[in-house]
This record gives structure tokens, sequence and C-alpha cells, in this order.
């Protein structure tokens, strides 16, 4: 895909495999996901409604601009939607994630979490989340439709999940409905690995 920079196509060699159609898709999915509806993305990015309308369809390719004002609303860089393109066999995209092909979000407290789905038009989403030492979820707990289940794979982990306090180690799993307020941390001196599962999805 080559975007529009409003005067000349932009040519960056890793926009080249994507359409305006897959663009369009992941910023639908993760609008979606979010539980915005167009009308409130499309004021958050400052993009008309009929535009942005246009470019989740695939029928308009966005500005960088545009685009990366669209990742700023929705809270991801303008990599989240061209993730793919570079090294990514076509016929994988739909089911599979490569290792080194993963959608990544860095969050200020350092804690970064890795989508392992391929899309999130599905019911789940798969998430690999890494917490560095000491890292704590402020008060209050939060809450959200759906439901949890995840796997400690390495580290100290510590879920609270409503009143309840349990601290879990490598090996150990969990699960919960995320309509119960919920928060976490890792107490430990190394870095804490956890793999989730949520439904629907939360991106």
């Amino acid at each position: 895909m080559k975007l529009n920079d409003g005067s000349a196509a932009a040519s960056d060699s890793q926009d080249e495999d994507l359409t305006p159609t897959q663009v369009g898709a992941e910023i639908r999915d993760l609008r979606k996901a979010k539980r915005l509806t167009i009308k409130e993305l499309s004021l958050a990015a400052s993009v008309s409604v009929g535009h942005l309308s246009e470019i989740e369809r695939g029928i308009a390719s966005p500005s960088i601009k545009t685009l990366k004002d669209i990742a700023k609303a929705l809270s991801v860089t303008i990599g989240w939607f061209l993730h793919n393109a570079e090294g990514c066999d076509p016929a994988e995209r739909e089911h599979i994630v490569r290792a080194d092909n993963r959608r990544i979000l860095r969050f200020a407290s350092g804690v970064t979490d890795e989508l392992l789905s391929p899309n999130l038009r599905g019911q789940l989403e798969l998430v690999m989340s890494r917490f560095p030492p000491g890292t704590a979820e402020a008060e209050p707990a939060y809450s959200h439709q759906g439901e949890e289940a995840g796997l400690v794979l390495s580290g100290s982990f510590e879920l609270w999940i409503g009143e309840q306090h349990f601290t879990l180690q490598a090996g150990d799993s969990f699960s919960f409905p995320s309509t119960t307020p919920h928060r976490y941390s890792n107490p430990g001196d190394v870095e804490a690995v956890v793999i989730w599962a949520i439904t629907p999805p939360t991106y």
C-alpha cells in the first residue's frame, strides 16, 4: 500500500504490501474493540465521519498525518496498522502471528503488551504482557465487560479480584469475570511474563 501524504505517495517499503482495505479493516477492528463509535473516533482524531468511514471500508487511502491522528486517538502507534506488511506471508495474515511480527503496545509504567491474535475481529484476544520488577497498577481496580484467563510464564504476579488477593508464580493460571474489579502488580525483582486470554477483545 502507498499512503497518500497529501502530495506524493509515501514510498516506505514497509507500506508496500498493505492495501487500503487491510489498513481500513485494522482501524475498524481496533475502534470496535475499544467500544468507540465511528463518530467518537472521528471527533478524537479530527477526521470527518464520512472520510473515516471511507478509510475503514478501504475506499479512501489515509494520509500519513491522518493515520497518525487516528493512531493517537486509539492510543497506538502508526505501526499498529502497518505491522504485518514486512516479512509476512499474505496467506497467513488471518490466522498466524510470527514471533518477530507481533504488534506491541508500550505503556508509561514500563509494561508491554504483545498481541498474539492475528486480528481483533473474533470473540477472543490473546496477549502476552511483560511486567517489569515493581510494576503496580494504581488503585482503584477497574472492571469491564467480558471474561479473562491467564497463565504466568515467569516471575511473580500479584492479582486482586474483587476483595481477594492472590500471589502467583510461574506455571500458575487464573480466570475471572472482567466485570469484577481487578488489578495487578509484580512484587518480584525480575520481569513477570503473563499470557492473557480475553473475551471480547479489549484493544
